[in-house]
């Protein structure tokens, strides 16, 4: 199947092992007036045992346990001589009231939610995702039964079990909880600013971060990207890279990616707004320069964040070991985005200049009119 190691497939053995089987034979029990509980209970304490009471010894407590020896049950022979008492204190052979046989059964018995199963273990090639390759995996298997090349046994069933289900309920989560980050971004930016506009542009600097995220992990899948060595050093392997699906961890990566990228729109807006409540300009040429004196007082600030925010993710792109499968995928995202999130610098203050001079420009229709 597509996707799948074919080194790492396991089965279970499912038969293989002989078993003793004993069948009551209701009608002859009821010949006999024996009730089918007390036949039971026989079998239990002269094949299993069955506990009476407990020894103390200390501080060690032992079971008393009732059997037969072992040389009355050691053989399908000598259990079926086995006596049953009988209402009427008479003794009749186990093997005149219930039918004993060999059956082959499963070398270990297991069970899931009550039901017997056995388990095929798999992995997956490292380029594929694991949900793509269970779908595709369960795809053939159900086209194998459609056309009548696999036939299951009666009541039997299967089901794809593992580290998958942890990504389609994670998936599910995630259909709520990213939309409702975003939201929740938008609100507190608008809380900030009281506006909608401004908190728009500042909310753009997302959708550059986003974008920077995604080409970051299209450049991790190119075999190109950083193929150099330098003191001996080569990058692919210093940084991890490699091809990456779009795990939980990498969505999750670009959930903390948005709260991040506002920052710099944040601090270049909100100082826009104070520029412009001081300077109060009056025509189009008061406004750009508004915004230039504004542009060049917080470009340092904006690009002190984002170098920090940088650098502090390098050593988790180059961090080995365990948590790291887990790290990494984390990591990229918010890397891709804050170097590309750096655009917001020049989004935010051209964006906010033609705001006001839209403003400016409406005021002065409504003057004339």
């Amino acid at each position: 199947m597509r996707g799948v190691d074919a080194n790492t497939v396991s089965a279970d053995r499912i038969v293989g092992k002989p078993y003793i089987e004993i069948e009551i034979d209701r009608q002859a029990a009821a010949r006999y007036g024996i009730k089918v509980t007390d036949l039971q209970n026989v079998i239990e304490i002269a094949l299993g045992g069955k506990t009476l009471s407990q020894t103390v010894e200390g501080r060690e407590r032992y079971g008393i346990r009732l059997r037969f020896a072992r040389e009355l049950r050691d053989s399908p022979e000598l259990i079926r001589n086995i006596p049953v008492a009988t209402p009427d204190r008479k003794f009749i052979p186990l093997g005149d009231l219930a039918r004993i046989s060999f059956v082959r059964g499963p070398q270990a018995l297991k069970s899931e939610n009550s039901f017997p199963v056995g388990y095929v273990i798999f992995d997956k090639l490292p380029e594929f995702a694991e949900t793509d390759v269970v779908e595709n995996a369960a795809a053939v298997l159900n086209e194998r039964i459609e056309a009548g090349t696999l036939k299951l046994p009666a009541n039997t069933s299967f089901k794809f079990i593992g580290n998958y289900q942890n990504q389609v309920r994670s998936e599910k989560r995630l259909m709520v909880v990213l939309p409702l980050s975003l939201l929740l971004i938008f609100l507190i930016l608008y809380l900030e600013f009281s506006s909608v506009a401004v908190t728009f542009l500042v909310f753009a600097g997302i959708g550059i971060a986003w974008a920077g995220g995604f080409i970051m992990i299209w450049l991790y899948s190119q075999s190109w990207f950083l193929n150099f060595s330098l003191f001996g050093i080569h990058f692919r392997e210093l940084l991890n890279i490699g091809p990456m699906n779009l795990s939980i961890a990498v969505w999750v990566g670009f959930i903390a990616l948005f709260g991040i990228a506002s920052d710099d729109g944040v601090v270049m807006a909100s100082y826009l707004e104070e520029s412009f409540r001081r300077r109060d300009p009056e025509n189009v040429k008061e406004i750009r320069a508004a915004v230039l004196a504004a542009g060049l007082k917080r470009i340092r600030p904006c690009l002190m964040t984002t170098a920090t925010t940088i650098l502090a993710l390098l050593p988790v792109l180059t961090s080995t070991g365990r948590g790291a499968d887990v790290m990494i995928p984390m990591a990229i995202p918010t890397f891709g985005g804050m170097c590309i999130e750096l655009l917001t610098l020049f989004v935010v203050p051209v964006g906010y200049c033609w705001f006001r001079e839209l403003q400016l420009r409406f005021k002065a229709v409504e003057k004339a009119s």
